[in-house]
């Protein structure tokens, strides 16, 4: 027997004050509303309701029965129609994981827009550059900045492909001058980032060329990096999507155009696509459309 089943034909049967206008109202026959009352009566050990031919009424044990399945059917119905309303309508708890450099030098691009158009959601990152566990931490969503990614248990949407690039603070190249070729890099400062491999540069016409950078700076954090940018410290290497608007705004510039350092791949990882919530769908979708404009 499905006891809710049960418990819903019981209440019908109730307030239809009869065992055929119920019937037609669950949209079945006599007889099966009447057995479902029997198994019910029959599980609980109690009759629920008097009957004859001509009228029906609870029994004691049916009163408090009834009161009791109308209060636990309404908040289920409602526990239903909550969730159901979260799923269609972007709401609640959004928790993201992201690596430093989204948190620390791209959060400002987009998070204000997107909470401008979704106030319902709230937002709760957590930026490491280490891969998490989406389900055991149970995060939402996470944000990768990597090269083509693995296979994985994780759906994962494309976001953006961005070209490493070279930039420096416009003081700096005042300083020590603009580099004209890849060889003149060797006279320069160049900042590297936690790892001591070297800087691969290809052109735009099949040329490469490699550098070892970090001979007067290095560091293992993309804030400390950026900020030895800003400030004229030297060369650094950057996506491009995490300088665009250094570069618009004349804070930092190109080095080089015509060479990059490869390409990172920007990915969108959560654990379903089918019933995806809401509000891990619309941030998907926002931040797809905000690296497409990059």
């Amino acid at each position: 027997m499905n006891q809710l089943h049960a418990m819903r034909t019981f209440c019908c049967i109730v307030e239809s004050q009869g065992f055929s206008a119920a019937a037609e109202r669950l949209g079945t026959v006599h007889s099966s509303v009447s057995r479902q009352l029997k198994h019910l009566e029959t599980a609980l050990g109690v009759r629920l309701i008097h009957r004859n031919t001509r009228r029906l009424s609870l029994t004691e044990a049916g009163e408090q029965y009834y009161a009791a399945c109308v209060d636990i059917l309404q908040r289920i119905d409602s526990a239903a129609l909550a969730v159901t309303h979260q799923q269609d309508r972007p709401s609640g708890l959004l928790r993201i994981s992201a690596p430093l450099v989204t948190g620390t030098l791209e959060l400002a691009n987009w998070l204000p827009a997107f909470q401008l158009r979704f106030p319902e959601v709230q937002i709760d990152l957590s930026c490491s550059d280490p891969f998490v566990d989406l389900i055991a931490e149970r995060f939402d969503v996470a944000l990768r900045i990597c090269g083509p990614l693995e296979d994985s248990s994780l759906v994962a949407r494309l976001l953006h492909v961005s070209p490493m690039v070279l930039v420096a603070s416009g003081a700096y190249v005042q300083r020590r001058g603009l580099p004209r070729s890849a060889p003149d890099l060797m006279v320069h400062q160049l900042l590297a980032y936690a790892s001591k491999s070297p800087w691969l540069l290809q052109s735009e016409k099949g040329e490469a060329f490699a550098v070892a950078p970090g001979s007067g700076f290095r560091t293992d954090t993309i804030t400390a990096l950026y900020a030895a940018a800003l400030s004229g410290s030297g060369i650094a290497a950057f996506t491009q999507a995490t300088v665009q608007a250094d570069l618009m705004a004349g804070r930092l510039v190109r080095i080089l155009p015509e060479y990059t350092l490869g390409t990172r791949h920007y990915y969108a990882l959560y654990p379903h696509a089918q019933l995806l919530p809401a509000k891990v769908r619309v941030f998907v979708e926002f931040m797809t459309q905000h690296y497409r404009a990059e």
